[in-house]
């Protein structure tokens, strides 16, 4: 092999690593989050879209059943997640939850309100996923993605990407800060939920 052929070759491979990891998610490792009771948020970008994805991870001292079933919990997330106002089950069958979700933004000076239709839990890698899509509401666009990974009987991670793109003119950094803050409170109150039923 040649001193060239060498070089272009690690030239490729530094491209190629570089590619791979603009590609990757955002987030907290894993360490960070048994080392500390609070959730970590983070930004994602979204295909198709300008605005990121403002997103949360916590560790949940449940197992990921438990996890589930506090995530799945859709008509009650008003009741013990303190950033939604409202949350109520329109309809349910075996394909999908359709679930009228409100929650204020902007420090309380608007709210954003949707009907959102979340699919059953998929798995996905090492992971299980469940997304919920914008049927209609006040906003351009809203799309929720949970992601829980087990680490072990009693311990779970759950994320929380949520993007929303409002209709009115706001700049996109200050909407993803917001929403990364209601996914934040989100995390939190379903680790609190999961906790709680783990433990009673």
């Amino acid at each position: 092999m040649t001193h060239t052929t060498a070089r272009t070759l690690a030239l490729a491979l530094t491209l190629l690593t570089a590619v791979a990891s603009a590609g990757s998610k955002q987030g907290p490792k894993d360490e960070q989050l048994l080392a500390n009771r609070n959730a970590v948020r983070y930004e994602v970008a979204v295909p198709d879209s300008g605005v990121k994805a403002g997103a949360a991870r916590v560790h949940v001292r449940a197992s990921l059943n438990t996890v589930r079933k506090a995530v799945a919990d859709l008509g009650n997330y008003a009741a013990f997640i303190s950033k939604f106002k409202k949350s109520k089950v329109l309809a349910r069958s075996k394909k999908h939850v359709d679930v009228y979700l409100e929650v204020p933004i902007l420090k309380g000076t608007a709210k954003v309100w949707a009907v959102v239709r979340v699919t059953p839990a998929k798995k996905v890698g090492d992971s299980e996923v469940i997304v919920g899509k914008m049927l209609q509401g006040n906003v351009e666009r809203l799309e929720a993605t949970w992601r829980l990974r087990s680490l072990g009987e009693h311990s779970t991670i759950l994320d929380l990407e949520l993007l929303i793109v409002p209709k009115i003119p706001v700049p996109n950094s200050l909407v993803t800060g917001e929403v990364a803050y209601a996914a934040d409170k989100a995390v939190t109150g379903l680790r609190n939920r999961a906790e709680a039923l783990s433990s009673g």
